[in-house]
């Protein structure tokens, strides 16, 4: 989820997890539209113009899913602003067009998407993007339990056909600087032993800079999903290239 290490001091740990926990399936999603804006025209009966225009998905591109917490599912902004339907219309733009389902749901964690994997997986996915994680360390859960949480949702995939993309996720050291440090190791190590790539930092340039992030300081704004976008395509793109 977050790299929140410059969210907040530690102090503030029990506060974060207050929060997030609040958030629960608050404006939670388990798929976008594949065409940006569509849902959204519908409900109106016109296009709206703040909304992007259509994209030209091939109905033979590849199908990316983003199996992810509050960060993927974009809380408290509309869907074409969460970061999977952001990379959507920049790799299209690219000429990497690809379907997208965002199975990013508020609050959940490396054990919640575990039970969601199978499901996840009979959509025939080419590429799975893991963003799971960040809640699981601010509630102090087992080192060990979410790395084989997050090992099973890999193999899984691969065993599926999947191409894996893993986010890393570091936490506060709310818990202290060994729990913060042996979470950190968890998404390297998993890369290494599993043959996946990694993006280490997928919040870098948008963790802890103001205007990055809504008032709540922990969840990105729209031009924070843009740059989180711009970070986690070129690995992307090398996936479905």
């Amino acid at each position: 989820m977050f790299d929140l290490r410059r969210y907040v001091p530690a102090l503030t740990g029990v506060l974060l997890l207050a929060t997030l926990v609040a958030c629960g399936d608050q404006n939670a999603r388990d798929s976008v539209p594949a065409l940006p804006g569509e849902a959204a025209s519908k409900v109106a009966g016109a296009p709206d113009p703040t909304q992007p225009g259509e994209l030209a998905i091939p109905a033979d591109a590849p199908l990316v899913v983003v199996l992810g917490d509050s960060i993927a599912a974009g809380l408290h902004l509309p869907a074409h602003q969460a970061f999977p339907a952001v990379l959507q219309r920049e790799l299209a733009a690219a000429g990497v067009p690809f379907r997208l389902v965002n199975a990013g749901v508020s609050g959940d964690t490396s054990a919640g998407g575990l039970r969601r994997i199978d499901w996840i997986l009979q959509q025939k996915p080419a590429v799975l993007v893991v963003e799971l994680g960040g809640n699981d360390g601010l509630r102090g859960q087992d080192v060990d339990a979410v790395e084989s949480n997050l090992r099973a949702i890999v193999t899984r995939a691969q065993a599926a056909g999947a191409r894996v993309l893993l986010l890393g996720v570091q936490i506060p050291s709310s818990y202290g600087a060994d729990y913060a440090g042996r979470f950190a190791a968890i998404y390297p190590r998993l890369s290494q032993e599993l043959g996946v790539e990694l993006v280490p930092e997928f919040l870098a340039g948008v963790g802890g800079v103001p205007d990055m992030n809504l008032e709540d300081g922990l969840h990105p704004t729209a031009k924070g999903h843009e740059r989180i976008a711009q970070t986690i395509a070129p690995a992307l793109k090398a996936l479905l290239r």
